[in-house]
């Protein structure tokens, strides 16, 4: 039995994909209308994805009109196996019906522990060795704050250096190291001068013009020539903290020679090392983590979204010798959130037994193939990315000056009338990058060859619309 074809059947019933030929026409329903009225401002996916939803299996979601969409947004990451598993759904009722406590803090329960070993489990062993772990609030961001508290109290030192284009979280102080300035400007100060950041190596844009192999070392150079320079300007900090596929920033996969030499660079220097696998863990990108694509270790590695099954939690997982800090130095009341450990456990096991990491990069590769196809047609499709089923592609003007690499400007302009058309036509995709001009495929990682041709085909033809449109 083929990995995929085992994955069809552990599917429940799927909703039926839309007929290719039918556009849908949004006008605000009343869930829409009160959605807008009563909840803030600050809301962005409905502004996007005008969508009242009621039913969810697998990879397909339907809304109160009866309309059905392919779902490549997938909780931005966190349904790893798409919408209301069976196994996910069994764990869940599994802890009801045993009369489980629901809250725990952090006490332990069979199910908290059998979570822990599962986890350690699926790590290198060389990290798993001296592994560990603190559960956090349930929100990736929360782990941020708690692996910047543990390296500045192991290390003794204040500042951290993060990376152009990252995003690590909204609160405060995870908002402090994002690469975006459009959420921190209304907000002045955060950390003070607490981040500093260094340019990313985003190949397509390198921050140097030059791009390459040539790109990377100099972008390696310029990082240890700050750590190691006394004139520099910058004093040593407690950690580097870094995505190995940048998510919101545009899904850029960092260059494997950039991170390895990031790792040693770090390592000479004392300075930990924050590996941010909120969104590309658990076999996203066709590892169970990105960062193991490098062959690299990390001192931290914050981690949520699909951890916990499609239910809320994160942890942090690191390297024994920053376990200095004290009893209560970060708390949470929902950190011992059961459902979610009992799901997140059903989770990684079915990843393991069901080597979803493989198929997670066969159904990438088979993508990106599409992907390339649709350049030769769309010269519009300027860079075509990423790691496994953690995929983007930036959108062009072809029209537009060139940057020093050759390069046309990025069209956000285009990207946004790309994700109408194809939510018109009953696919669910979201936006990223510089100017919102990168088109993100994060689909659940049990999507079949035969959806992954689907996805494709309504893309082009999304393309073609918003193109002719222009």
């Amino acid at each position: 039995m083929s990995v995929a074809t085992s994955l069809i059947e552990d599917q429940p019933a799927r909703i039926a994909p839309t007929p290719a030929e039918t556009l849908y026409q949004f006008n605000e329903s009343p869930l829409l209308a009160r959605q807008s009225q009563q909840e803030s401002n600050a809301r962005s996916y409905p502004r996007r994805i005008p969508l009242a939803l009621k039913r969810a299996k697998g990879i397909y979601v339907e809304d109160v009109e009866g309309r059905r969409f392919i779902d490549c947004l997938a909780g931005a990451g966190t349904l790893a196996l798409g919408h209301n598993h069976p196994v996910v759904i069994e764990a869940i009722q599994q802890v009801l019906s045993d009369e489980l406590p629901l809250h725990t803090l952090d006490l332990t329960t069979p199910v908290k522990d059998r979570f822990v070993q599962d986890l350690f489990g699926l790590l290198p062993p060389a990290l798993a060795a001296e592994a560990k772990i603190q559960f956090c609030g349930p929100t990736g961001t929360d782990a941020v704050e708690a692996a910047l508290k543990l390296v500045r109290t192991a290390t003794g030192r204040s500042t951290v250096l993060s990376f152009q284009g990252g995003y690590h979280g909204m609160s405060q102080g995870a908002l402090s190291l994002m690469g975006s300035l459009g959420p921190k400007k209304p907000l002045g100060a955060l950390l003070g001068n607490g981040v500093q950041f260094m340019p990313y190596p985003y190949d397509y844009r390198c921050p140097f013009g030059l791009g390459g192999a040539q790109g990377v070392q100099v972008n390696l150079n310029y990082l240890e020539n700050l750590l190691n320079d006394p004139e520099a300007g910058v004093q040593l900090p407690a950690a580097v903290i870094v995505e190995v596929v940048q998510g919101e920033g545009g899904v850029i996969p960092a260059d494997l020679d950039w991170l390895r030499g990031l790792r040693r660079i770090t390592e000479q220097a004392g300075v930990a090392l924050i590996v941010d696998e909120i969104q590309s863990g658990f076999a996203r990108t066709g590892k169970m983590f990105a960062f193991e694509h490098a062959g690299i270790i990390p001192d931290v590695v914050v981690m949520s979204k699909a951890i916990g099954g499609s239910l809320p939690l994160a942890v942090v997982v690191y390297r024994d010798w920053l376990d200095t800090w004290l009893p209560g130095a970060h708390a949470g009341t929902f950190r011992g959130n059961q459902m979610a450990m009992a799901a997140g456990s059903a989770v990684m096991r079915y990843l393991t037994e069901h080597k979803v990491c493989e198929h997670a990069a066969t159904m990438g590769e088979r993508l990106s193939e599409h992907l390339h196809i649709l350049q030769r047609d769309f010269p519009q499709l300027g860079d075509i990315r990423g790691r496994g089923l953690m995929l983007g592609v930036e959108l062009v003007d072809p029209a537009g000056a060139p940057d020093a690499q050759g390069h046309p400007p990025v069209f956000g302009r285009l990207a946004s009338l790309v994700q109408r058309e194809c939510l018109k036509r009953g696919l669910i995709l979201e936006l990223g990058g510089r100017h919102g001009g990168v088109v993100r495929f994060l689909p659940p990682l049990v999507i079949t060859a035969a959806e992954i041709d689907r996805v494709a085909d309504i893309f082009g033809r999304a393309m073609a619309a918003a193109v002719a449109s222009l």
